[in-house]
């Protein structure tokens, strides 16, 4: 009798301990891989400051990219190879080159001025921004070209003045910003969204919208890439909550109106080097 009783008491032993370990290697097999980043919390106050803190850390750009322009928005080339360089705090210009190398377009921007250089039209446009609409048919293509840079660069993002809404959506939040002036309007519409990547906190979609709430134009942010200062300036006082110099090297557009999109990419990016006078060119 008892020669059995121990049977059945080492046997019970041996299924317990196997069902043990079955229940450890479900709930290992439950727990979320090393590689998996969970959703980080962040308040409105918190992204504006993060978004100011990335550009504040770069102070100059030099970059070369390719870009592929589909549903005719550029009357001049569905694929350009192309150059950027720019200075803070707002020196701005884009090369576009043909095949063979030969300039297909430059264009300068220094604060609200700019210059449209087109060689194979033969065509010189200078004018303000807010002239921008005057260059007709090319206005729209160029709008897009700055919008993606200025992605890269961190400017245009959140003004001083301009106010900012919170909204959280799944694995991404969603910050509405708001022009300075609204004019009284009882419900403003916003001007821009910005799609925060809630394990990152990275900006990987912008929304430019119209007075009316319409989406003007979607920019899509990837491959982000950690790129060095070189001159080895010191972060901000406060910790960054992710690397200030991690640029997205692939911007997508669509214009929101259906006549066409843009891709960029980038071959190469170099931040915060010296850029001379000659690289930024002129606008007069």
């Amino acid at each position: 009798m008892l020669s059995w009783l121990s049977h059945v008491l080492r046997f019970t032993f041996r299924v317990s301990r196997g069902t043990a370990v079955c229940l450890f290697l479900v709930s290992c097999a439950q727990v979320t891989p090393p590689g998996e980043l969970s959703l980080k919390q962040a308040t409105a106050e918190e992204l504006t400051a993060l978004l100011r803190q990335r550009e504040a850390a770069l102070h100059s750009m030099k970059g070369l990219f390719t870009a592929t322009v589909r549903g005719g928005l550029i009357p001049i080339s569905s694929r350009v190879e192309g150059t950027v360089y720019y200075r803070r705090p707002n020196a701005l210009r884009l090369r576009g080159f043909t095949p063979i190398g030969s300039d297909l377009f430059e264009f300068v921007q220094v604060d609200d001025l700019y210059k449209l250089r087109l060689p194979t039209m033969g065509r010189v446009l200078i004018g303000h921004q807010s002239e921008i609409a005057e260059m007709g048919k090319l206005a729209r293509p160029f709008q897009l070209s700055i919008w993606a840079v200025s992605g890269v660069l961190g400017t245009g993002m959140v003004a001083h003045g301009e106010t900012v809404k919170l909204v959280e959506a799944g694995e991404r939040y969603r910050l509405d910003v708001y022009a300075a002036w609204n004019g009284g309007v009882k419900d403003p519409m916003p001007v821009r969204r910005l799609w925060f990547d809630r394990r990152t906190l990275l900006v990987v979609q912008e929304d430019r919208l119209t007075v009316n709430g319409e989406v003007d134009a979607t920019i899509q942010y990837e491959d982000f890439r950690s790129l060095d200062d070189p001159e080895g300036r010191p972060l901000p006082t406060k910790a960054a909550m992710v690397p200030p110099l991690l640029r997205p090297f692939k911007i997508s557009l669509e214009d929101g109106h259906g006549r066409g999109s843009v891709q960029v990419t980038f071959h190469e990016m170099v931040l915060n080097q010296t850029v001379k006078p000659e690289e930024l060119g002129q606008v007069s």
